[in-house]
């Protein structure tokens, strides 16, 4: 296990010129940490859950909520056909009453308001809060909760997460370990794209022997409110929430070339389409998808004459 690289304060140009294109994690200390929202934070639960308050206009969330017996773990179902928590479109003023009605219980239910759209419920939050780093037309989201875990997963976007409330624990993954992390089925995945079997919390060997490679890959962090992470498009990722209330705000950019359709989209299109046919089949597609999309040599338009305005540049 290895820690996540950390920056010191950066710019613009040095996020953009040398941070993004790395194409690597990063841990950038204090970025948000003038933030009105993180500032606030630091007085207490109650603190935090009044600033959300007074900028909340009522509009539902998106809730999950996991019994005690999940050990805040939100995953599968016990036969991998769903998931071990509720779902539900809940105020956010209810939300919070619970979080601080629990705040100094032992035995809780796992709470998280996930991808909140910060544009549609938290209007004014955005204007308090600025985020200097990625374009205006980026609209940031939020993720509120108590002590819980997300197995591993992946974002086709690009990804800047900034801590809040809390302190939360990043574990991530390059993509080149997909399947040393086991990936579970993505029919009725918790988040709709599979997540790693293994819980790497408490990693069973002797089921995904291959987790230990992952591990050996796998880069950490710690985040305190203020701090942000970026994380790569298609890198995997963990987190572990280990205060009794925590808040992360992240921005989605990029992953998504100019004509506009998703590489997953494509990817499930290619499993249904390819992935069962027989070798000879399968391995003249690998050929096809070899030189038109991955290949390394002068191009497939190298030899057409120039000007010529085909699908492939």
């Amino acid at each position: 296990m290895h820690k996540i690289a950390e920056w010191p304060q950066i710019d613009f140009d040095t996020f953009h010129s040398e941070i993004v294109p790395a194409n690597k994690p990063a841990l950038i200390r204090s970025l948000v940490g003038d933030w009105p929202a993180v500032v606030n934070s630091r007085g207490s639960s109650a603190a935090t859950c009044e600033y959300l308050q007074r900028l909340d206009i009522g509009t539902p969330v998106y809730t999950i909520a996991a019994p005690p017996s999940a050990g805040g773990r939100f995953f599968y179902s016990d036969d991998l056909t769903g998931v071990n928590f509720k779902r539900g479109q809940i105020a956010l003023a209810q939300v919070l009453a619970q979080l601080l009605a629990q705040d100094s219980e032992t035995e809780v239910h796992t709470i998280a308001v996930q991808a909140l759209p910060v544009r549609e419920a938290l209007p004014e939050f955005e204007r308090e809060n600025a985020m200097a780093f990625v374009d205006a037309s980026v609209p940031p989201t939020m993720w509120i909760g108590n002590r819980g875990r997300v197995a591993p997963h992946y974002d086709v976007h690009k990804n800047l997460a900034c801590v809040v409330a809390g302190r939360r624990k990043f574990t991530l993954f390059p993509p080149d370990q997909i399947a040393n992390l086991y990936p579970g089925p993505i029919l009725g995945a918790p988040g709709g794209v599979p997540i790693s079997m293994v819980d790497i919390w408490n990693p069973d060997l002797d089921a995904f022997p291959r987790y230990a490679e992952a591990a050996d890959a796998a880069q950490e962090a710690i985040l305190e409110p203020g701090d942000a992470l970026y994380i790569p498009s298609l890198w995997w990722h963990a987190v572990a929430a280990l205060e009794s209330i925590n808040v992360l705000v992240n921005y989605w950019w990029g992953g998504i070339g100019a004509s506009g359709i998703s590489p997953n989209d494509t990817l499930l299109h290619g499993m249904l389409a390819i992935a069962g046919l027989d070798d000879s089949q399968r391995q003249a597609w690998h050929d096809f998808f070899e030189y038109y999309v991955f290949g390394t040599g002068e191009g497939p338009n190298a030899h057409l004459p120039s000007g010529i305005n085909d699908i492939v540049t």
